[in-house]
């Protein structure tokens, strides 16, 4: 950028110190040819000067425009337009500063004369230039690769003629007419690119030809300007080479000119295309507005706002409404120049008509309802068109646009609007889509949190003792389950365990677990008797579980002093029972009911406490009803009896031992590693 700004300033100092040296020069050998004495400076230089003040005027606007990549067609036509009135006003000035001196001797003075003639080429130069560069960049537009080599060929001959003129080298009079010929075809070829006139909208075109007739103007009076005093300075002086005589200047005329006429043309011509341009640029924008409307908007009913206004604007209706039927919003209407009155009276006067599928997409059956509209009293309009707007090929709404005039909607129209009702579908299928896919991936969020949740409410260790061995499984169906187990130390000589299965499955079920893992850890340090646990926990959870919740559960004290087991059972699954001295095995099948299935004081009436002795060898197995109930392909569960039958294939074996005996068992009844309920065990075995 700082590079691009001290090439312009540079230039355009280059520019007026060159000027300067041109009109010194100029003047200083046209002075003294006139009185016939030698001349104080070279009389090549003036060419020269000349040719160079055009080369860094030229980089001057080149580096001016390409700076400025945001420029649009019309800014390039101000740009030259500007730069043609500051020109033709500077040379009014001096033209109205010579008027006012009169017939003096100055005036009449060749000297004066070359001075105002150099004043006029510099500021006709310098439009041209301006010209020049500008149409450079509406011809390079849309650029290809034969496009840029023309232009470069183009330019390289505008170079060549350019060093032709300045150091005056004798060349062949055919060379030169091949020269001129092939620059005369460049401009012609080139003059043929206006692509950019395409997307100028109506205005711009009106805006783009104002521009380009004042553009004329400023070339006609420079051109009548230079030639003029170009001409009266040549009869005084034979060797004074004027504008006619400098072949580049005449070949950035032609250039300048040729494409301005075309420009005007093609411009002119296309006037008449311009409202069927915009109204399909529209209509692309509209359609574009309705497809990317899932990106930018935040519900369907701005899908909807966007569709209404999109399909009125593309077939200029004079009145619109949509009615959409859905099952979670009921239904709703949006309408447009048009009360929800008249809709109704419309929908109800072609359904007490009889007229089938006049709210449907059917071009024959919308194109002549003008006269079932007609016989409505009161109504303002004579035309309907209608859609259905289809979601996962169900319909859930129709579109329907109006025109006061009968007859008023073609065969295009309707291809338009049914392409906008179309994409208006997908937008809101794929909305849907959308919406589902972000709720799926919360829950899945959910679903994570609370499985790590569920994983820090299960014991990462259990309590140790010297009495027995314990080991513990636990696999949730879904993300996070509702079985529950642990340990806690309760004295030197009692350890606590429990059990738990909360109804259902899923976060619910996660939920009331930590609510029981409280409870647990609360009562069981207060040393209760299992049965006064069972109750206090009932009445704790009475607060919390919803109306059909429970827990079963089945509460435990091992006392390893008196080496006894004491244990209340509240719903859950009998204990299974392994007895070393007999050899058998049994499950005990204790009174009781769930935590939450009664709330009242009668819940106490409903429990018991049970009392086991332990000896050494002694198993229990502790488990949820996903265990036994856990089914193979044929639909058998794996029941009580094979549960029992797979301790009784181990029972020597340790408590880790034994479950995962238990877990292989049941792998191999089910036939899979995935059990459609939450199973957990615990093993004990006794010392």
């Amino acid at each position: 950028m700082l590079k691009s700004k001290a090439i312009i300033r540079l230039t355009f100092l280059g520019s007026i110190i060159l000027w300067f040296v041109l009109v010194f020069s100029d003047i200083t050998v046209l002075f003294s040819v006139m009185k016939g004495l030698p001349p104080g400076v070279p009389e090549w230089l003036p060419r020269l000067t000349l040719d160079l003040f055009i080369i860094c005027l030229y980089y001057y606007y080149k580096y001016r425009v390409d700076r400025d990549e945001s420029l649009n067609f019309t800014d390039l036509l101000w740009k030259v337009f500007a730069t043609g009135l500051i020109a033709t006003v500077v040379s009014l000035v001096f033209r109205l500063g010579a008027s006012l001196l009169g017939t003096t001797k100055l005036v009449s003075n060749i000297l004066f004369t070359d001075f105002i003639y150099q004043i006029n080429l510099a500021l006709f130069i310098s439009f041209l230039l301006a010209a020049f560069t500008s149409w450079k960049r509406l011809i390079l537009y849309q650029k290809s690769k034969w496009l840029i080599r023309t232009w470069m060929v183009f330019e390289l001959c505008l170079f060549a003629v350019l060093i032709y003129d300045s150091l005056q080298i004798s060349i062949p009079e055919t060379a030169t007419t091949i020269i001129l010929v092939v620059i005369g075809l460049l401009v012609i070829v080139l003059s043929a690119n206006m692509r950019w006139v395409a997307y100028l909208n109506f205005k711009q075109k009106w805006t783009s030809l104002l521009l380009l007739l004042l553009s004329f103007f400023y070339l006609g009076y420079f051109m009548y300007t230079v030639t003029r005093l170009s001409d009266s300075i040549s009869s005084e002086s034979a060797t004074f080479m004027g504008f006619n005589g400098h072949i580049f200047n005449l070949c950035l005329l032609v250039f300048v000119l040729v494409y301005s006429i075309f420009s005007f043309l093609v411009i002119l011509f296309n006037l008449p295309t311009s409202s069927v341009f915009e109204q399909k640029l529209e209509e692309v924008v509209n359609f574009q507005r309705i497809s990317q409307s899932i990106q930018t908007e935040q519900n369907e009913e701005s899908v909807y706002n966007i569709l209404l206004e999109s399909s009125v604007s593309s077939v200029f209706a004079d009145a619109a409404w949509l009615e959409i039927q859905s099952a979670n919003d009921g239904h709703k209407l949006f309408t447009y120049k048009i009360t929800e009155r008249e809709s109704k009276d419309i929908r109800d006067h072609l359904k007490s008509h009889n007229v089938k599928g006049a709210l449907e997409q059917s071009s024959d059956r919308t194109k002549n309802l003008s006269r079932h509209l007609a016989s409505l009293k009161g109504s303002r309009f004579r035309s309907l068109l209608a859609f259905p707007i289809i979601v996962k090929g169900e319909t859930i709404g129709t579109l329907a646009l109006l025109k006061e005039l009968p007859d008023g909607f073609n065969k295009e129209m309707t291809r338009i609007v049914s392409a906008f009702a179309n994409q208006a579908g997908i937008s809101i299928e794929n909305f849907r889509l959308m919406e589902e896919a972000f709720q799926t991936e919360r829950y899945k969020e959910e679903l994570k949190i609370a499985k790590n949740v569920q994983k820090s409410l299960l014991p990462t260790s259990l309590e140790k003792d010297a009495d027995f061995d314990i080991s513990a499984f636990a696999e949730s169906a879904d993300e996070v389950g509702g079985d529950y187990f642990d340990t806690l130390r309760i004295n030197a000589n009692q350890v606590a365990l429990i059990i738990a299965d909360v109804s259902g499955k899923g976060t619910t079920a996660a939920f009331h677990m930590s609510q029981m893992k409280g409870i647990f850890h609360s009562l069981a340090q207060l040393q209760l008797d299992p049965k006064e646990f069972m109750d206090r926990a009932n009445r704790a959870l009475s607060f919390c579980l919803e109306r059909g919740s429970f827990i079963s559960a089945t509460y435990f004290i091992v006392d390893s002093q008196e080496k006894v087991i004491r244990y209340s059972r509240a719903g859950h699954c009998p204990v299974l029972y392994y007895e070393a001295a007999t050899g058998k095995a049994q499950f005990l099948k204790d009174r009781g009911t769930a935590l939450g299935m009664v709330r009242n004081h009668d819940y106490c009436k409903l429990l018991e406490t049970n009392e086991i002795r332990y000896k050494s060898g002694d198993i229990m197995v502790l488990y949820t009803d996903g265990i036994t109930e856990a089914k193979n392909a044929r639909g058998e569960e794996f029941d009580y009896d094979r549960l029992a039958a797979a301790l009784m294939e181990v029972p020597e074996k340790s408590s880790q031992e034994i479950e995962n005996h238990i877990i292989q068992r049941l792998h191999e009844f089910t036939g899979s590693l995935e059990i459609n309920d939450d199973y957990t065990s615990m093993t004990i075995k006794f010392k």
